[in-house]
């Protein structure tokens, strides 16, 4: 059986993000909630370097050694 190893999963850390977020709001109902959770999850989305961040809080690299780069995402090409 494989162990859980949340430390490693980035997703862990946009989770972290949204429930820090919204963690004391008083909701009536579960679709308050939900509204509140997929608001906080559009925003991060167009906030990459929060995404960067829970990236980098893994310790894991994103699969370039270039010293160039700084630890940071390399930049994106168009396709083709």
């Amino acid at each position: 059986m494989a162990s859980y190893a949340p430390h490693l999963k980035p997703a862990e850390g946009v989770w972290s993000v949204v429930k820090r977020d919204i963690g004391n709001r008083a909701a009536a109902d579960l679709g308050q909630i939900t509204g509140a959770v997929k608001r906080r999850l559009k925003q991060i989305q167009y906030r990459p370097h929060v995404v960067d961040g829970c990236f980098a809080g893994t310790g894991l690299g994103f699969g370039t050694d270039d010293p160039e780069n700084h630890g940071q995402r390399p930049p994106r090409r168009p396709p083709g």
